[in-house]
């Protein structure tokens, strides 16, 4: 008796899981609980069905973290389905932005005495270095891909020698009246700055550093005013 319930309720059992594929597995799962039930009896925990139905049931909850149209932590560069995206800014309002950043590349006390005679084989360090961050500043949206191409109204580079390290301070600002901030060129002119400083160096030196880029102001847009803590 026990084998013939079980030979019908196999057979059903495939018809259920090749039957059109937009059948609703849920639904295919109870209709499999309910007739391993009548022929074992309450299922088990760890029977087939339950396994199926408990693997499942994980799959939609993983799913639906992703079901949100915001990230929890608010992550503008995150799409409703976790792929990343260019922010839509066509809504919001026109506003001035400024941007401060700063970054220091150490030297060492050899390649320093050089860049401050002006001795380096390869020219003006500092004055290269000075146009190349411009440059950066102004080709940021084609250095980082969900950047916003913006018109940028002015971009400051200034370089100064600190002896008391051996090294050279770099600071960067960007402005713009527009619907996105200037922080990223404002980073992007001291980073590239920096690489040029090390560019021109390295023939002397390989243990030139770069270090500490980092935003140091903004103003304008919907968050307003925001300094680095000193």
């Amino acid at each position: 008796m026990f084998l013939r319930r079980l030979s019908v309720t196999l057979p059903l059992s495939r018809r259920l899981f090749s039957s059109n594929s937009n059948h609703d597995l849920s639904s295919t799962i109870a209709e499999l609980n309910k007739e391993m039930e009548s022929v074992f009896g309450e299922p088990s925990s760890n029977g087939p069905a339950s396994s199926a139905s408990n693997v499942y049931m994980a799959q939609e909850a993983q799913l639906g973290t992703h079901k949100g149209v915001e990230s929890p932590v608010g992550l503008t560069h995150i799409g409703s389905t976790g792929e990343a995206q260019m922010v839509d800014v066509s809504l919001k309002e026109s506003s001035k932005r400024t941007a401060i950043a700063r970054c220091k590349v150490i030297l060492g006390k050899k390649v320093f005495d050089l860049v401050l005679a002006n001795q380096m084989a390869k020219g003006d360090v500092l004055s290269v270095a000075k146009i190349a961050g411009i440059s950066g500043a102004k080709h940021t949206s084609s250095l980082i891909p969900l950047c916003h191409n913006i018109t940028l109204t002015n971009v400051r580079v200034d370089l100064t020698l600190k002896p008391e390290d051996f090294s050279v301070d770099i600071e960067g600002e960007a402005a713009s009246t527009g619907k996105t901030g200037v922080e990223m060129e404002a980073m992007t002119a001291v980073t590239i700055a920096g690489l040029t400083v090390y560019d021109m160096c390295k023939a002397a030196s390989k243990d030139i550093q770069i270090s500490d880029v980092q935003l140091e102001h903004k103003t304008g847009g919907k968050s307003g005013d925001w300094y680095r803590e000193k």
